[in-house]
């Protein structure tokens, strides 16, 4: 993989916690944002999240309502409030510091496989394998011929990225972070850059014509008129306001009222939002 080395450093996009200056937290923070929801706009909030709470302390010190309000429109809003349970954890177990060892990381509220690894690796320099959808692309394409990579990651998957590891850690870490960088700009899952790809005379999937993935296609839900966009517009009226919100006021932004109650009930089954009353609602904390 000398060839995705040389790409990246030429390449790679220039994003705010690649910094040399940035910290293990800055990791952790861009890392749990990016679940989910695009880099680009991760990049932005980033930024404004890390000036308000630059160390798990501060973050810890902010109420819930706060966090939730800062997290804005990124999405799956859940992750705001694990992340100010992970900063309490980390003030109370760990000095104030993102822990290093795999163990304690996964025991953080919302972080598994990945998020872990992806800490070990890019903020430690340790040798992890990061398995992202990104990188199983490249390695599926590559390696295995295959359009797609399974839709879950199995044994072998695993034993296989960890052979394919460079043994020094430093490398390795470097590695992880230009492959992911490589399927996100390059290895595309539409539309792959395969006339420019550096990888293409190596690459089984290209050498075998590109055949279409055997697996089933993965359909994107619809946003529009979702309990997705129905849970958002609800927040977005919570957050926009800092007294509590009347059941009136959600009623205006949501007419179905059947799909509205489901809504607002697993907002509160998620801690998101706490009922005052019946009439009355407001974020947490």
């Amino acid at each position: 993989m000398t060839r995705v080395l040389a790409w990246y450093a030429a390449e790679q996009r220039t994003l705010p916690w690649r910094a040399p200056e940035t910290d293990a937290w800055a990791v952790y923070v861009s890392e749990v944002m990016a679940q989910q929801t695009q880099v680009e706009r991760v990049a932005v909030e980033w930024v404004k999240w890390m000036e308000r709470w630059p160390t798990p302390a501060a973050l810890a010190s902010a109420t819930p309502a706060d966090v939730v309000r800062q997290w804005g429109r990124l999405g799956y809003p859940r992750r705001a409030l694990w992340m100010h349970a992970a900063a309490t954890r980390m003030v109370a177990e760990h000095g104030g510091s993102v822990p290093r060892e795999d163990a304690e990381l996964r025991a953080l509220p919302g972080v598994g496989e990945y998020t872990a690894a992806a800490i070990r690796a890019f903020a430690y320099g340790q040798r992890a394998a990061v398995l992202d959808v990104n990188v199983r692309r490249v390695h599926a394409r590559v390696f295995d011929g295959a359009a797609a990579p399974g839709s879950s990651i199995t044994k072998a998957e695993r034993e296989h990225h960890e052979r394919f590891l460079p043994a020094d850690a430093q490398l390795a870490s470097t590695l992880s972070q230009a492959v992911m960088e490589f399927g996100a700009m390059v290895c595309r899952a539409r539309e792959p850059l395969c006339d420019v790809c550096p990888l293409a005379d190596r690459c089984a999937w290209n050498r075998a014509g590109r055949p279409a993935s055997d697996r089933p296609g993965r359909k994107q839900p619809k946003f529009t008129g979702s309990d997705r966009a129905c849970r958002g517009t609800l927040m977005r009226v919570l957050r926009e306001s800092h007294e509590p919100v009347r059941a009136s006021a959600l009623e205006v932004v949501w007419e179905d009222a059947l799909q509205r109650a489901r809504c607002l009930d697993s907002l509160v089954a998620d801690g998101l939002v706490v009922p005052l009353s019946r009439n009355r609602f407001s974020l947490p904390g």
